[in-house]
């Protein structure tokens, strides 16, 4: 298995743990009454395919589980890591104002290391997204930079 495919079934495995755990309520039972649900499951599943031209697409696929529908890290599988997502919509307030595309660039590939990013609680979106393009560099860029544009478009004004 090529490292490409080996690191985007481990990052579609890490999201479906994350969510599954979510789920998941205090006393360890499923949010469902079926037995069968009780115990977890976790199951090896194709990367969804979203358009490489629209950022609002790939964030609801791959960020908003975490960070949240609104960017404010709070998606529903926030309570099961053990750090918390970045509230994406305070990028630039962080930054005097200016939105640091930069920087949200190099966390997305995976260039910049952040706590959360790299580690088993978040994968890095490079590799996938390169995987995605069928090892196209340009696509793989493309979907960065709508990606990154997305958040960029969440700042509280």
């Amino acid at each position: 298995m090529s490292s490409q495919r080996l690191c985007l079934v481990t990052a579609v495995i890490l999201t479906l743990a994350i969510s599954l755990t979510a789920q998941m309520n205090e006393s360890g039972q499923s949010a469902s009454s079926t037995p069968e649900a009780t115990k977890p499951q976790i199951k090896s599943v194709p990367a969804i395919y979203t358009n490489p031209w629209s950022g609002r697409q790939m964030y609801d696929a791959y960020c908003a589980s975490c960070h949240g529908q609104g960017g404010k890290g709070n998606g529903p599988a926030a309570p099961a890591l053990k750090v918390i997502p970045t509230d994406l919509t305070q990028l630039a307030a962080k930054n005097g104002g200016t939105f640091p595309v930069n920087h949200v660039v190099q966390v997305i590939k995976g260039d910049s290391m952040m706590a959360a990013h790299g580690s088993q609680e978040m994968p890095l979106w490079g590799p996938v997204f390169l995987n995605l393009a069928q090892q196209d560099p340009a696509l793989m860029q493309l979907r960065v930079r709508n990606l990154s544009r997305y958040v960029a478009s969440m700042q509280q004004k």
